[in-house]
């Protein structure tokens, strides 16, 4: 057996849902800079709520906003790497989507406040993986993690 194939099989659960994650974060990423997968390309901004960029049509981004989900993706890939970062990844990423949730909600959509930018199908969004990303740390994380990783 590889040191790769044995390195993959020592993996535990918590870590390999932080890795997944965090791929998805990078593709979520790269898909906000391409037209046609974002619609409204050519109003693209850096910042604000004026962005008329929507990737799948739906939610709204900005450069900012990609930028985020690429150092989502690879803080995903880096504490991937043992247990104890992925079980604080999921779960402080998770606080963070809960709390972008909240601010989603509160803060008015052309409101300069509203700088990410975020609209109504990225709140729910926010909520979803804020939730998720909470319960896969609780639960993954409990489970027995190779000696050493956690």
């Amino acid at each position: 057996m590889s040191t790769t194939a044995s390195h993959r099989a020592a993996r535990a659960p918590v870590q390999q849902a932080a890795l997944v994650l965090g791929v998805v974060f990078l593709v979520v990423a790269a898909l906000g800079f391409i037209p046609g997968i974002t619609t409204g390309y050519g109003s693209l901004e850096f910042a604000s709520h004026e962005s008329g960029a929507e990737l799948f049509g739906l939610f709204q981004v900005s450069i900012l906003h990609n930028l985020v989900h690429l150092a989502y993706g690879l803080t995903g890939l880096i504490l991937a790497g043992t247990a104890a970062g992925a079980y604080s990844y999921l779960l402080v990423g998770g606080a963070v989507y809960l709390v972008l949730w909240v601010y989603g909600l509160s803060v008015g959509q052309d409101s300069d406040a509203d700088f990410v930018p975020l609209n109504t199908a990225d709140d729910w969004l926010h909520l979803v993986l804020g939730t998720a990303m909470i319960g896969l740390g609780l639960t993954l994380g409990r489970r027995g993690a190779p000696s050493g990783t956690r």
